[in-house]
């Protein structure tokens, strides 16, 4: 394990071994995180500010696998919505997330944290490929992993993949970071009378359309009883408050 025995979140948060509630957890980004206030592309600056928190939360003992999108590059679906075959433009899309895996890569292992990638798509050279087995020994080995490529598929999105991964590695909780702070009955930049729900259940999710994640990823979560907890990641220390159980920053989702 990297590091000493404890993370320290901004504005004077520590949090400390024995007081993290998720051991093992995979941490699901949007690309669309790591654009920053940019309208394309990867920022350094927002990269290097995800990746200190990641590696605080490493030293602090949390075996974490990350999946992130690549909606800040390339999506498959809009690709398609132009033209592009489906199949090919998903492939773009999964390079697109190969991209910005490494980028975290880097930025971690420029903390001293040695952050592996893994890819569903053979990288021969630039990735390992996504094994279950050497995933598993990477964790307890405190690296974290970035799974990259998605599930390897077409038609199945980061949300899904996310989901697989996490039932695949054994977390305890898929976190998603987003720029809202959990789940509202609708848009919250939209209408001022949206309401925030800080508990509710898969079967809420679906049957509300909630669109906390896509229906595959929750119907996955839904099937293992994976607790899905949804938080703005953009707001400093907050994954390391999710790690330690604070779940006034978001909503939860689980069985009841």
């Amino acid at each position: 394990m990297e590091g000493g025995a404890e993370g320290e979140v901004g504005h004077g948060h520590v949090l400390k071994r024995d007081c993290v509630k998720y051991k093992r957890v995979l941490l699901k980004l949007s690309g669309e995180a790591l654009m920053g206030s940019q309208s394309f592309g990867i920022s350094p600056e927002v990269v290097t500010k995800i990746a200190q928190e990641l590696a605080q939360a490493v030293r602090a003992g949390v075996e974490m696998g990350i999946v992130i999108g690549g909606g800040n590059i390339f999506r498959g679906v809009a690709g398609s919505r132009h033209g592009m075959d489906r199949v090919r433009a998903d492939h773009i899309g999964m390079l697109a997330t190969v991209m910005n895996a490494l980028a975290m890569q880097d930025a971690l292992v420029s903390l001293g944290i040695d952050a592996r990638v893994l890819s569903a798509l053979d990288i021969e050279g630039v990735c390992e490929p996504c094994i279950r087995k050497r995933a598993l020994k990477h964790l307890e080995k405190g690296r974290p992993v970035l799974f990259a490529a998605g599930t390897g598929n077409p038609f199945f999105t980061t949300d899904t993949a996310a989901a697989l991964r996490a039932l695949e590695i054994g977390a305890q909780c898929l976190f998603k970071g987003t720029k809202v702070d959990g789940v509202y009955d609708k848009d919250p930049s939209v209408h001022k009378d949206a309401v925030k729900f800080q508990r509710l259940t898969y079967h809420d999710v679906i049957e509300k359309d909630l669109r906390v994640m896509d229906h595959a990823a929750i119907s996955l979560a839904m099937d293992a009883g994976l607790p899905v907890f949804v938080f703005n990641m953009t707001q400093e220390g907050n994954i390391l408050r999710a790690l330690g159980g604070d779940e006034s920053i978001g909503s939860l989702v689980t069985t009841q």
